[in-house]
């Protein structure tokens, strides 16, 4: 593959492909030339499909697509040079992905969900959507609920462009991730709180500080950990009960 444009895209971009749908909207404008045809085909809203294009453009650092003059509700669209070299590059990165996988089926490839993910957030959890819940109609945000792989569950509140453009759906696997810095963790139980997730767990490991402690946490079944911040001094130790306090909107979910 050569990229001959001046507006080579970031390969950063390529991130996106397969976690969700915002490359299936690129394709989809591509094929349709119409944004709203994009966004009706791929089963999302508008607002989302044009979401789906600004956070590609970010990524790629050039522009994707060249909007034509219309009206609110659509008027045309086709793909720029680096639009197309960039779905280009997604459809023989994923042929070569298809092929690794086919090569190490059944192996540590298919029992690693998200091991291609690189951020800095400390936590992954493997879960599955229970349920999507609105606390009004037309609200923006969503609230996931999901079952972690060994039992307990944990919310979080996204905006419901990202829940379609991701295809969230009851039974859907996905990963779990929020900062190290977003996790509390206290002694013993801890009262309920509005849009709170509380996940009791015991300690594992702790390393102490001079401002607050990392504690490593076992969650129920003793398989996933939970890494987050105790205030310094306490009482904790390896074997103490522990309650990790984690704000739904700090739980990022991404595809498996």
């Amino acid at each position: 593959m050569q990229l001959m444009s001046k507006d080579v895209f970031s390969i950063e971009a390529l991130g996106h492909e397969p976690a969700d749908k915002r490359m299936d909207i690129l394709r989809l404008i591509g094929s349709t030339g119409s944004i709203s045809e994009a966004a009706r085909q791929g089963g999302v809203s508008y607002k989302a499909a044009w979401q789906a294009v600004h956070t590609l453009t970010n990524l790629a650092g050039v522009a994707l697509v060249d909007r034509a003059v219309g009206g609110a509700g659509g008027g045309g669209a086709k793909l720029t040079a680096a639009g197309e070299q960039l779905l280009d590059a997604a459809r023989q990165m994923d042929a070569a992905r298809r092929d690794v996988l086919a090569r190490f089926s059944g192996g540590a490839a298919q029992a690693l969900p998200g091991a291609g993910l690189r951020t800095s957030m400390r936590n992954n959890l493997p879960c599955r959507v229970t349920q999507l819940m609105t606390s009004t109609p037309g609200d923006p945000m969503v609230r996931v609920v999901l079952a972690l792989s060994r039992g307990g569950q944990i919310t979080s509140s996204i905006t419901r462009e990202s829940a379609e453009l991701l295809g969230l759906q009851p039974g859907l696997a996905v990963l779990a991730l929020c900062k190290a810095t977003a996790v509390r963790i206290t002694a013993g139980a801890v009262p309920a709180r509005d849009h709170v997730n509380l996940i009791a767990g015991k300690v594992t490991r702790l390393s102490r500080g001079g401002v607050r402690d990392e504690v490593v946490m076992t969650l129920p079944g003793e398989l996933q950990l939970l890494v987050g911040f105790a205030d310094h001094p306490n009482r904790l130790r390896a074997g103490s009960a522990v309650t990790a306090s984690v704000e739904e909107n700090a739980v990022v979910l991404a595809r498996v």
